[in-house]
């Protein structure tokens, strides 16, 4: 990208995100079982589990089925037959998702044959050689090598927004072995994108604005995050090691184990295996050139953080060092007002 703008300009990108035929998709919600949601314990007040389980007060509550949850919807989860349940949600069953607060059981479903919807990829390993320079022969040491290389299906690409015009249609360098790939403008996305944002801030504001009236049921919120979320802190033994966390550190629980414990907004948290970054450190005076940068572990897009009252991340404060993240498009949050039974009627 730096090399159609200019090494001097300040990159803002959102995404990136999967795109079928002109169709935003995103990472499914993890914290469903099949198209059960599921729900903190705490928020639950008439579940039979509530006066029976003990848990560690310093983790995030647990998450358990509703306890007004639609039986016939479970049994029909273990009888789908050829169906299988999406891993990726497209941009109308997500926006009905941030306008209701659940997730229609037939929106979960799909019957296609190729299964695009649960991997919409192809793992190619290829071989190459290294040549020896000068020559036109292979190194005699290390001289073949293989990779594995990600095509998408056919109707599949991946989509990025930017704050900067780009004439289109342009080549860009997509990793390191010299792969390239196609920039082209999608207006159809930028709509998409737009009512998506409109909808999650009107439930941020909204769930804010609740608590702060004392109406702390509608204060109830989930974030849901479409990237990787990178969520560095330092190490409060160690300031020079930092740590990773599958949630952001400024949330803190909202439940005490003493009474210095300082009391956050944050009731639970769904989230799946951490996802290493290999990251990289330009040098100032020649930008062109690199060096590896040690790795970076990020929550995986799809986890949902339940909260009492919706919080801003530290990393959107533009005056940080950590809102670098921001820019790069990670740590990109949906906010939900979070409905009790309603979610799940």
């Amino acid at each position: 990208m730096r090399k159609l703008l200019g090494d001097k300009i300040n990159l803002q990108i959102t995404g990136p995100f999967l795109c079928r035929d002109e169709t935003l998709y995103f990472s499914r919600p993890i914290g469903f079982v099949g198209s059960t949601p599921l729900v903190p314990l705490d928020w639950d007040e008439n579940h039979h589990l509530k006066k029976q389980v003990l848990w560690d007060k310093q983790q995030p509550c647990p998450l358990v089925k509703p306890s007004d949850r639609n039986k016939e919807d479970e049994r029909k989860d273990d009888e789908i037959g050829n169906y299988k349940f999406r891993k990726y949600l497209p941009f109308t069953t997500v926006q009905n998702y941030l306008e209701s607060g659940k997730i229609n059981r037939g929106d979960w479903l799909t019957e296609d044959k190729t299964k695009t919807e649960i991997k919409p990829w192809l793992v190619e390993t290829r071989s190459h050689n290294a040549i020896q320079e000068g020559t036109r022969q292979v190194k005699d040491a290390d001289g073949y090598f293989v990779e594995n290389a990600i095509r998408l299906k056919e109707g599949w690409s991946l989509a990025i927004a930017l704050n900067q015009a780009i004439e289109t249609p342009a080549i860009i360098q997509l990793g390191g072995e010299g792969h390239r790939a196609i920039l082209q403008r999608v207006e159809a996305l930028d709509n998409q994108w737009q009512k998506l944002q409109d909808l999650s801030m009107k439930n941020f504001t909204k769930g804010q604005e609740s608590f702060k009236e004392g109406r702390k049921e509608d204060g109830k919120s989930i974030a849901y995050l479409v990237t990787p979320g990178v969520f560095e802190r330092r190490d409060s033994k160690d300031k020079r090691l930092s740590l990773c966390s599958a949630w952001p550190s400024e949330w803190k629980l909202a439940h005490a184990v003493n009474s210095n414990q300082k009391i956050g907004p944050l009731v639970s948290v769904s989230t799946a295996s951490a996802l290493p970054i290999s990251c990289r450190i330009r040098e100032k005076d020649a930008p062109e050139k690199s060096i590896p940068a040690p790795q970076v572990f990020a929550a995986r897009p799809g986890s949902l953080y339940y909260l009492n009252q919706p919080q801003e991340l530290f990393q959107e404060v533009t005056e940080t060092k950590v809102n670098v993240w921001r820019q790069l498009g990670y740590s990109e949050l949906f906010w939900i007002n979070y409905k009790g039974d309603k979610n799940h009627d």
